[in-house]
């Protein structure tokens, strides 16, 4: 597990909206309630607590009286608008009951991907931090409408769990943890107590759909194991409304859910942006001499091995890197455009400039 200079346990809550709001979209307040009173106890024995929270649109529906969440972004941002600010008001008035200060944080996925704003937000969140205050994080869902339609906060509790140097992430979901299939149609499922190595990460899938109030699933907690797995951070899954959940989870009792051992490997945040954040632009398909040389000879990727590409992209956008068999190998940021590798292409293998250097690829294939 990583460390914070100052030796202190770090760790990062996350809760879905499944969780925090009921199913007309109203706050949760016994939620709300078992959330603070386990985040100050954990303040209170030493532990540095961030809350990353969804819930905000869920919140804004109910507050207009909708009977569903609607499907248009530009509602959905002003829904996230009226609905973030009452989730505040009572994440605030329940820690101030137990003594406690939060303060809101609202992140979007260009704080992640320009360095400057990385280090904005970290320095921030850290300072909060250092005054005891326990930051409450959300997605900026007011203007980030990429976010609205795709994004989830699980990817997003992850990074800044990395961000920060947090020792464990810990998923509160509406389900008991990782299961070998979804117990809800299959009752011969299994909880999968323990996920130790990359490779069984790698290989592990899960249904993508959430709730109708959530965009996440156990699909986006698993991307946010990885990220977090990565990170060398210990990540749990776990029920939301079991007793002491947030305790036992940060405090590695057994039994509380499913546990994702930290790898010793770790990337740095800009290639975790990469592997798992950016958006992919585009996808090069690459031959055998080629997969063997990036997996096990840690080689740059050149124009030669590129058997063909698809999508416009332009000098350091991401993109996918594919086996000849459709394997996703590896995740990078492109050193040409696409218009440069297909001008590379038709001069031949004379002509091969690196499309992928070592430096900004990374490779998702096996475990390595």
């Amino acid at each position: 597990m990583t460390q914070n200079s100052a030796h202190k346990l770090r760790a990062v809550i996350k809760v879905g909206t499944s969780s925090i709001t009921h199913a007309d979209g109203t706050i949760n307040d016994n939620m709300v309630v078992a959330l603070c009173q386990q985040i100050v106890e954990l303040k209170n024995s030493g532990v540095e607590v961030l809350l990353v929270t969804s819930g905000a649109v869920a919140a804004g529906v109910a507050a207009m009286g909708l009977s569903e969440r609607p499907s248009d972004v530009s509602t959905l941002q002003a829904l996230a608008a009226i609905g973030q600010s009452r989730l505040m008001q009572r994440y605030n008035d329940e820690f101030g009951l137990q003594g406690a200060i939060g303060a809101q944080v609202l992140l979007v996925p260009h704080d992640f991907a320009d360095r400057q704003q990385y280090l904005h937000a970290r320095q921030t969140m850290l300072r909060l931090l250092e005054l005891g205050v326990v930051p409450i994080v959300n997605e900026n869902d007011a203007i980030a409408n990429d976010e609205i339609r795709f994004g989830d906060n699980d990817r997003i509790a992850a990074l800044v769990a990395h961000s920060v140097g947090a020792d464990v992430l810990v998923l509160l979901t509406d389900q008991d943890g990782l299961f070998t299939s979804d117990p809800r149609y299959n009752d011969d499922a299994q909880l999968i107590a323990e996920v130790q190595s990359s490779s069984d990460l790698l290989a592990i899938s899960a249904g993508s759909a959430g709730t109708a109030r959530g965009s996440g699933g156990m699909a986006s907690k698993l991307l946010a194991a990885r990220i977090a797995s990565w990170s060398g951070i210990r990540t749990v899954i776990a029920r939301a409304t079991k007793d002491n959940v947030v305790l036992d989870a940060v405090q590695a009792r057994a039994g509380v859910g499913t546990t994702f051992v930290g790898r010793d490997r770790q990337l740095s945040a800009r290639k975790l942006w990469i592997a798992f954040a950016a958006e992919a632009t585009g996808s090069v398909v690459i031959d055998d001499g080629a997969t063997e040389a990036l997996v096990n000879r840690g080689t740059s990727l050149l124009a030669v091995g590129v058997v063909s590409f698809t999508g416009q992209f332009e000098h350091g956008e991401v993109i996918e890197v594919l086996s000849e068999k459709g394997e996703l190998v590896a995740r990078g940021a492109s050193a040409i455009s696409s218009v440069e590798l297909s001008t590379a292409k038709e001069k031949g293998a004379d002509h091969s400039p690196i499309v992928v250097h070592r430096d900004e690829l990374v490779l998702l294939m096996g475990d390595f």
